[in-house]
């Protein structure tokens, strides 16, 4: 039985990935924000619930240290731990560029590195980061300034992480959603045909096949979800 980790796992994607994965017989654990008021009402025992502050570098990594002792080892972890802003660069201060480095690239990079270090160690293992279409391709970051320049971070750490990790089994991969079919983003964009958007589910599905046996040759894979949008 292998030992799934997701961060962010009440949001709509993290609730996808920790239903997909506990569907297929897997320990998860699932990590959420300190006090989140999101009910999760999971009631299957391979599933454990933990609040952490993922800007907290060092309770992170005491975090990981745990989970790694009670459940053996983490196989897969899924960042999906983040946010977003809009701003051009004229609505831009430095201020507002370090909230969203802190909010999407260091509460990927604190879980990130202890879990990579413990599948080095292993020899085996999978790591998925969420990026952007923005944070992909600059050009798509118009208005969305601080946004796009955070996760564009994603990309390079996973190029990096791939980078120390060749010649073993352990692959990061960045997943890149054009619009995700959620509630909120359904109600900000009421005249949008989320028929062309990517499911949680259908990316939770995707995401799982990246973790089984057919697809071990793949590396530095980075998952371009748009479907039609």
């Amino acid at each position: 039985m292998r030992t799934i980790l997701v961060t962010g796992a009440s949001g709509n994607l993290g609730r996808a990935m920790v239903d997909q994965f506990l569907r297929q017989g897997d320990n998860v654990i699932g990590v959420v924000i300190p006090q989140d008021k999101v009910p999760m009402e999971i009631t299957d025992p391979r599933f454990s619930r933990v609040e952490l502050d993922l800007e907290n570098e060092e309770d992170t990594r005491k975090m990981v240290e745990a989970q790694i002792k009670q459940y053996g080892g983490i196989d897969v972890a899924i960042l999906t731990a983040g946010g977003f802003a809009m701003g051009d660069i004229a609505g831009t201060g430095a201020e507002d560029i370090l909230k969203q480095f802190k909010l999407n690239f260091e509460t990927a990079y604190h879980l990130a590195r202890p879990v990579f270090l413990h599948m080095k160690q292993r020899g085996w293992g999978r790591i998925f980061m969420v990026g952007s279409r923005p944070g992909s391709d600059m050009q798509q970051s118009k208005g969305l300034i601080a946004y796009g320049l955070s996760k564009s971070l994603i990309f390079r750490l996973a190029e990096l992480m791939n980078e120390e990790a060749r010649g073993t089994e352990v692959v990061t991969t960045v997943i890149v959603p054009s619009v995700i079919d959620t509630p909120q983003n359904r109600a900000s964009m009421p005249e949008a045909d989320p028929a062309t958007w990517m499911s949680p589910a259908a990316m939770a599905e995707i995401v799982y096949f990246y973790t089984t046996a057919p697809a071990d040759g793949l590396r530095e894979p980075v998952l371009k979800m748009y479907n039609k949008a």
